[in-house]
């Protein structure tokens, strides 16, 4: 099969193309012939990085679109042809690929009239930021929150969920996002290279604070989130956790890691199991148009090195997705 190969730790333009033998699924396992797969910051990250678990040649991509294929022993809820899409385990070859193999209780099915690319653009960012809002925030209707970076993957998402929920979202970008976030349903939208974060955030809650953050950025980012909190107040981090040395604990906080690709080292079934069930209820938004996938830019699968070196330097706004057929 075609695929995109790594054969060392490296940089993203280090990926080539090659002929690799397609992979058989074991049990409980499913193949999937990919349609779509959506570029995420982890992948040229762990491209960098590498990880104990691999061997070379490597096939990055976490988050796949695509049709069963063929099925292992075992499995009995999906057979070849069903339409599916997943978030992948980060330390298993991935969707980089002609064919990619997933645990068959991860999955999810596409409904009917979504694209491949919109399915593809959902997983990583998309749950991530359902898993922050929903299971960690308890976000509710009448409640603020700020969302940090919300014209990227996960704070996107965010916005569209947490305007979905019914609170007022206030998202940080820079000018030339405001129109793209506010779009998305951002309530205020303040530009982190001209404007004081913390004194817009106050300015815009009369005072009182926020009830929820969505931290998308890095720990400064974070440590700043825990002094714009209200009484009570809640905060979850995807990109670094506060400076636990220097936050002010003078009211009740609490403050969640968000790590969504933790739930296949937990050794925990049920943890894996709800990534399939949270991209079905995504899966249902995007169905009933309450959100967009955001997908800015379709490429080939032979231009992923070079996409990833610019969503890199964070000139990327949405979802960049690779069709493979």
């Amino acid at each position: 099969m075609k695929a995109l190969a790594l054969d060392k730790p490296g940089k993203p333009d280090t990926l080539h193309l090659a002929d690799l033998p397609k992979p058989q699924p074991g049990l409980g396992e499913v193949r999937v012939r990919v349609e779509a797969v959506s570029l995420n910051p982890v992948d040229y990250k762990l491209a960098r990085s590498g990880h104990p678990a691999w061997t070379y040649p490597f096939i990055l991509g976490l988050d796949v679109a695509g049709v069963v294929d063929a099925v292992g022993d075992g499995v009995e809820n999906w057979q070849p042809g069903d339409q599916v899409f997943y978030h992948g385990n980060l330390s298993k070859p991935g969707g980089f690929a002609e064919y990619a193999i997933a645990a068959a209780h991860v999955l999810a099915r596409i409904a009917p009239g979504v694209s491949f690319e919109a399915a593809a653009a959902i997983p990583c960012a998309g749950l991530t930021a359902y898993q922050a809002l929903y299971r960690k925030l308890h976000l509710q209707a009448g409640q603020t929150v700020l969302v940090q970076g919300g014209a990227g993957g996960v704070g996107g998402f965010g916005v569209q969920l947490a305007t979905n929920t019914g609170a007022t979202v206030i998202t940080t970008a820079s000018a030339r996002n405001f129109q793209y976030v506010k779009n998305l349903g951002a309530t205020y939208v303040i530009d982190y290279n001209t404007e004081d974060v913390k004194e817009r955030v106050f300015e815009i809650t009369h005072g009182r604070g926020l009830e929820a953050v969505l931290d998308t950025v890095n720990s400064k980012n974070a440590t700043l989130g825990t002094e714009l909190l209200a009484f009570g107040g809640s905060i979850a981090c995807i990109a670094g956790m506060p400076d636990f040395s220097i936050v002010s604990f003078d009211k009740p906080i609490s403050v969640h890691a968000v790590m969504l690709g933790g739930a296949y080292f937990s050794g925990d079934r049920l943890a894996e199991e709800d990534l399939g069930h949270m991209a079905d209820e995504m899966m249902a938004l995007l169905a009933e148009q309450k959100i967009d996938a955001m997908v800015s830019e379709v490429i080939m699968l032979e231009q992923i090195p070079t996409k990833l070196n610019e969503l890199a330097a964070r000139h990327v706004s949405g979802k960049i997705v690779a069709k493979l057929n």
